[in-house]
């Protein structure tokens, strides 16, 4: 089945230049009823819908191909007791999706400590969320914007919450909610700050993880790594 370009390929143009040489890339379409889990991934989800099934084989499918992106084998990509991706030995990587792309990327540990990568439509996010998801500080930003920007960039900040929690989580294992970190967005620059408002061992209360975004083609795209 042809992908259209206009979300996967597009999506994966805006990914690759966030993140650094070492990092593979790879997107894949989640509406492909042609996207294949190795029979070991797709056996973890015995009793999943359909749309699930989908979604979690166009991630897996990513992750394989952004795997041989770096020269290596095709592992697989099993669901932790935490529900979390379990990569591969000497591997680590993130996957995200929305309605219409699914990303990936891998890199080897020894380079990477941690990813974390998140893609959403570009659409306002909605205003009851916004209480919910951004901060006082980051409201007050966003109430500088034209309320038509302001709604999308809402939606920048939660994909950048989505991205930097996946980063951490592979180095703190901890679950918390959106009020843990806060994003600082430079528009000008493409760059973002995810600032800790307290500690999740090991990181300190303060600690900024620095990521960034790209957005265009209808999605947003956030990134971040680790180094090792």
């Amino acid at each position: 089945m042809m992908q259209p370009a206009s979300s996967v390929m597009l999506g994966l143009a805006l990914l690759r230049p966030l993140l650094g040489a070492e990092v593979a890339v790879a997107a894949t379409d989640p509406r492909s009823a042609g996207n294949r889990a190795l029979p070991e991934e797709a056996d973890e989800l015995p009793r999943a819908t359909v749309k699930r099934r989908r979604d979690f084989a166009a991630g897996r499918v990513a992750a394989h191909r952004a795997m041989r992106g770096l020269g290596g084998p095709v592992g697989p990509v099993r669901i932790g007791s935490d529900r979390a991706p379990v990569w591969p030995e000497g591997l680590t990587g993130s996957i995200s999706h929305c309605e219409t792309a699914c990303l990936a990327a891998v890199a080897r540990s020894d380079r990477v400590r941690a990813l974390g990568v998140d893609v959403e439509e570009d659409a306002g996010l909605e205003t009851d969320l916004v209480a919910t998801i951004c901060s006082e500080t980051e409201r007050a930003w966003l109430s500088g914007l034209a309320r038509a920007q302001a709604g999308r960039m809402a939606r920048l900040i939660f994909s950048a919450k989505e991205c930097a929690y996946k980063c951490q989580y592979g180095q703190s294992r901890t679950l918390f909610g959106f009020e843990m970190l806060e994003i600082s967005p430079d528009l000008s620059t493409g760059r973002f700050e995810a600032r800790f408002a307290a500690a999740v061992p090991p990181f300190a209360a303060g600690t900024r993880l620095a990521g960034r975004f790209a957005i265009g083609a209808g999605l947003i795209v956030t990134a971040m790594s680790l180094p090792a």
